[in-house]
């Protein structure tokens, strides 16, 4: 099996690729050949016991993802795309990768022909829902984004199903929760204080916190988000039926019960690291985002997630910090 991984560079992509490398089989085949591309050359996995190319590429330049497609890959992870913050701030930049990027693939792939037919798994985001909302929004709500984000993968969902539709590729896309606690340095995705405010509280470090407490948002684990696409692509397009973009479970929490699930599993001192300074410009965007979600669809079909914040911040405590916490 060939897998390829857009945006192999980011922190879900690597860590997708550290786990296919240590299963070294998906959807029970043994994958012999990983082609790994973002706009940087991603790193060398270490430990691959089959063939691994890297490559930096631009999927909206032209001709760049034919290159990407040209071995035919048979699964396809597409997460290459650019954050919240930064689709929000530069119009331009999030319209020729989020969607731009995700056309050509999509163009690639019908264009190569000769009965190819890849499984291409899509990586959304609850950002394609708008207020007002729900109480819990279920997988009947309409798509209506009020960012620039959420409709570029809005029309990303659109476009995989009629591609689908058409049987060029088979498609499934997955609406992603807000995923905490992220490793490594704060990026421009306006949801990255709520990952810094466990993150560098846990580091011995101090974080900003731009919004109030009673900020409500919906939340899984990288290690839930890296589930989510191995078993989306194990799953049959049958079993979808026409709706092939669902959400992914999560759980729903505000900002001041992430703060209370940090003392519980850290300590209080811990948590008194975390400076309130609030953002007007990061409020407004945060508050046209979903809260809660009713994804029984994705329950149904086997998808899982933490249905605690505590063994949230415990993941992260174990995968990132090998057990233990910063002074």
């Amino acid at each position: 099996m060939h897998i390829l991984i857009t945006g192999a560079a980011g922190m879900i992509g690597r860590k997708l690729t550290a786990r296919l490398v240590r299963d070294g089989v998906l959807n029970g085949r043994t994958i012999d050949r990983m082609t790994l591309t973002d706009i940087v050359a991603p790193e060398l996995p270490a430990g691959a016991t089959f063939a691994v190319a890297t490559a930096a590429s631009d999927l909206a330049m032209a001709g760049a993802a034919a290159r990407a497609i040209a071995h035919r890959p048979d699964v396809i992870f597409h997460l290459a795309a650019i954050v919240s913050g930064e689709a929000e701030a530069d119009f331009e930049k999030g319209y020729r990768v989020n969607f731009g990027g995700t056309r050509e693939l999509l163009e690639a792939i019908r264009l190569a022909g000769g009965g190819y037919r890849p499984k291409l798994v899509f990586a959304s985001s609850i950002a394609v829902f708008g207020a007002p909302f729900p109480d819990a929004i279920g997988d009947e709500f309409f798509l209506t984004p009020l960012t620039s984000y959420g409709t570029q993968k809005a029309i990303g969902e659109l476009l995989l199903a009629d591609y689908t539709r058409r049987g060029f590729l088979d498609g499934i896309g997955i609406r992603l929760p807000t995923i905490v606690v992220r490793p490594g340095k704060p990026n421009k995705a306006a949801s990255g204080f709520f990952s810094s405010i466990i993150r560098e509280p846990l580091n011995g470090q101090e974080a900003v916190l731009p919004v109030s407490e009673d900020v409500r948002h919906w939340f899984a684990s990288p290690r839930a988000a890296v589930g989510f696409l191995l078993h989306a692509a194990d799953l049959k397009g049958d079993r979808l039926g026409a709706r092939i973009n669902l959400t992914m479970p999560g759980l729903t929490c505000t900002v001041g019960e992430e703060i209370a699930a940090l003392a519980r599993v850290a300590g209080a001192d811990v948590a008194r690291r975390i400076r309130r300074e609030p953002d007007a410009t990061v409020a407004k965007i945060v508050a046209g985002w979903p809260q809660n979600f009713d994804a029984c669809r994705a329950t149904a079909l086997g998808f899982r997630a933490e249905t605690s914040f505590d063994d949230i911040v415990r993941a992260h405590i174990e995968d990132e910090l090998g057990g233990r916490i910063g002074a």
